[in-house]
């Protein structure tokens, strides 16, 4: 009787494995986005940890590429890599791209010095403060527009964390950048005694949605858009989606301890 038992699990496990095996792998380019995309963090972030999710239960294994943001897109849109994560909508990009539906929702804010008075109701409050910001990163085309007007002046550096040793030190008022990737970098980079000196003013300067990019350069991607896309709302309807994002302000995909490591040059999402 318990070799017939070992026999049938021994059949299980057999099986359980050949399917795995037949699983077709997805490879998926991703840029360095704590707390969204790292590849210190658990799961590789809650938005790689999502997307896994979804195509898992769709019947695909993935596995996530970390590139430069540019070269995530050029070689996505070449077709070497299966879709990209994640982006935020340009029409131009649609030559290149098709898109999911939205799977991040995003809220930009001004991080500033506690000991800085600032209060905001229109941009033009803005008007003769320097500000930190990324390397060729859009905040929106109304706040994009506004920089234009040269009432305000915007210096961009290549990381979050030179942007808050920045403004630590006084040397820009205000630093506009989604809310959690802005903590994210904070509690990755700095002491606690100099998180407790920083705030966020509560009125968003931005919200946006953020997606996922299937190349038009590869046949299958409409019909990997389309299941991607059903599976993504039966998530939303479920609430299974919204615990993601509840575990991550839990906590749960932070990076273990001594795995701290500094951003690359370009590791901002455009």
């Amino acid at each position: 009787m318990n070799a017939r038992r070992l026999c049938i699990s021994l059949c299980l496990l057999l099986c359980l494995s050949t399917q795995a095996a037949e699983r077709q792998e997805l490879v998926i380019s991703v840029g360095d986005w704590p707390p969204y995309l790292s590849a210190d963090f658990k799961h590789n972030g809650v938005i790689a940890h999502l997307i896994s999710d979804l195509f898992a239960d769709e019947g695909y294994r993935v596995r996530f590429q970390f590139l430069p943001w540019p070269r995530a897109y050029a070689a996505t849109a070449a077709g070497r890599f299966a879709a990209s994560a994640v982006w935020m909508h340009k029409n131009e990009r649609e030559a290149d791209f098709l898109y999911s539906a939205p799977i991040l929702d995003e809220q930009f804010v001004f991080f500033h010095l506690k000991s800085f008075p600032f209060n905001w109701r229109s941009l033009y409050d803005l008007t003769g403060l320097t500000l930190g910001g990324g390397l060729g990163y859009s905040y929106g085309a109304k706040f994009d527009a506004f920089l234009d007007t040269g009432k305000v002046r915007m210096e961009r550096v290549p990381s979050d964390m030179q942007n808050f040793e920045k403004l630590l030190k006084n040397r820009v008022a205000l630093y506009p950048q989604e809310i959690n990737v802005g903590y994210a970098a904070l509690h990755n980079h700095f002491t606690p005694a100099d998180i407790a000196k920083i705030t966020h003013h509560p009125k968003p300067l931005l919200n946006n949605f953020s997606y996922l990019l299937f190349p038009r350069q590869l046949e299958g991607s409409q019909a990997l858009r389309e299941r991607f896309n059903r599976r993504l709302q039966q998530y939303r309807d479920s609430g299974r989606y919204q615990q993601y994002f509840r575990d991550l302000q839990l906590g749960k995909y932070q990076q273990a301890a001594g795995q701290n490591t500094a951003p690359e040059a370009d590791s901002v999402a455009p």
